[in-house]
């Protein structure tokens, strides 16, 4: 699957392994994550697009504050193991 900025992803190794994390950038097969909390959308952490699993979901980065992501990724990790 090709990933794309927006798309909330789960990461699949290292310290963050099993968390829900949104793409922030794209550049040179590397994906730079940022999950609101940790990595804030102003610093995200970069990572091998090997080491991620994305799902279908896309949202907008568009003046998405680290609060507002916070709140998504909560509700999205809910929603997927209920």
């Amino acid at each position: 699957m090709d990933v794309q900025t927006g798309m909330i992803v789960r990461s699949a190794a290292g310290r963050d392994k099993g968390k829900f994390m949104v793409i922030a950038a794209i550049a040179d097969g590397f994906v730079y994550l940022a999950d609101g909390k940790e990595r804030k959308l102003a610093s995200p952490k970069k990572k091998n697009e090997k080491h991620i699993c994305p799902t279908k979901t896309v949202i907008s980065t568009d003046d998405l504050t680290d609060k507002g992501l916070r709140k998504i990724l909560r509700e999205y990790a809910e929603k997927d193991f209920s």
